[in-house]
């Protein structure tokens, strides 16, 4: 079975949010916020691959909308962690732009799902 783009860049977002967790794993004062972002960030994909076993229609519309929470909590963490100087720009420019493209994917197929109910 061939992978979908969402499943694709989610995971690709996954190794992002894991490689930046790794940059500063070892910052003890921080490290509850990096927390934060590597569940929520890694959550993403998890939820979407749920959904891809979904039992309905219904099950798989509420896993994505998990993943999408997942998504804008991602967005928040990485802003919030760019904002204050935690992380530098240069570093977390990909994984954001990698979450804003999961996330329009993620709404596109939460609305064309829904129609379809």
């Amino acid at each position: 079975m061939r992978e979908s783009a969402v499943e694709k860049k989610s995971f690709e977002l996954s190794v992002a949010i894991i490689d930046l967790y790794k940059i500063y794993k070892n910052d003890s004062a921080y490290r509850p916020l990096f927390l934060q972002l590597l569940r929520s960030g890694t959550a993403i994909g998890a939820n979407i691959q749920e959904a891809a076993g979904g039992q309905s229609k219904k099950d798989f519309i509420s896993k994505l909308s998990i993943a999408r929470k997942e998504s804008y909590e991602t967005k928040y963490w990485t802003e919030l962690l760019t904002k204050t100087g935690i992380i530098c720009p240069q570093i977390s420019k990909s994984s954001q732009q990698l979450n804003l493209e999961v996330l329009k994917i993620l709404t596109a197929i939460i609305k064309t799902s829904e129609s379809k109910i």
